[in-house]
């Protein structure tokens, strides 16, 4: 029988990551109909990929105990690929595995579940000049030092994603921030960010944690919860710039798929 040298999926994406992205970084000078179509493109073969074509089998669902459990990370990270355009790898979460709340500096990405389920809430930056009468109070309160760590944003969605769900998409100005959490089981998702985290080039991954504001406290002790529901989406939001959380870490481990090159 002949040989079967179908191109492999994984391949296929890889260079029209490098293809869209290259194009976005010089996209002054290209006409946004031109990016946009290439963008369709990716976005059209990131949606049809699934674990098998990485030859990544499902982690079966259990929750760690003991030692072993506390010493393994709630999250590993497969590296398949990176330019100066894109980065690309799989990332791997653990049954109830979260991974904190975090920002994308001047970058775009796409994340696309290969199995599992997970639950992303996106946040979008406002960019304002702090002042005092512009700060709430916080419960608990600040410290002043922290006041330089502030920073006001808006929820912007959330939502669940399953491997028959399309990607979900950032832009460096839309859905920025997000956490992701691992929901019913484990989970893993394709990552493609462009161009790459690079803090030599002010892209630097920052963590943060969302504030609650006194008077969201005597809202929420109201019991208006519920009716609040979708319209707190829309609501102005405060994050804290915060250290890697201590109970995240991301571990590595060797990429089965398709080798890659760009």
């Amino acid at each position: 029988m002949p040989r079967d040298n179908k191109t492999p999926l994984i391949q296929k994406i890889a260079k029209q990551a490098y293809i869209a992205f290259k194009g976005l970084r010089s996209s002054a000078n290209v006409e946004n109909k031109v990016v946009a179509d290439k963008q369709s493109e990716l976005i059209s073969l990131v949606t049809a990929v699934r674990a098998a074509d990485l030859k990544i089998p499902p982690r079966k669902t259990k929750a760690s105990s003991g030692a072993a459990g506390l010493q393994s990370p709630p999250v590993t990270y497969m590296h398949i690929c990176e330019t100066e355009v894109f980065s690309m790898g799989v990332f791997l979460l653990r049954t109830g595995a979260s991974i904190p709340l975090h920002d994308h500096p001047g970058m775009n990405g796409m994340l696309k579940v290969l199995y599992g389920k997970v639950s992303v809430r996106c946040f979008d930056k406002l960019e304002d000049d702090l002042t005092v009468s512009t700060t709430p109070c916080f419960e608990p309160p600040l410290d002043t030092f922290q006041t330089a760590s502030l920073r006001r944003s808006v929820l912007r969605s959330v939502a669940e994603y399953s491997e028959n769900s399309g990607p979900c998409l950032l832009t460096p100005v839309r859905d920025n921030l997000h956490q992701i959490d691992a929901v019913e089981g484990p989970a893993a998702f394709l990552d493609i960010l462009a161009p790459p985290y690079n803090p030599n080039d002010g892209r630097d991954c920052h963590y943060y944690k969302v504030l609650q504001t006194v008077a969201e406290e005597k809202t929420d002790r109201k019991g208006n919860q519920e009716q609040q529901g979708e319209e707190k989406e829309k609501e102005e939001t405060w994050l804290l710039e915060i250290p890697q959380p201590e109970d995240f870490w991301c571990g590595g481990e060797p990429y089965p798929g398709p080798a890659v090159s760009v």
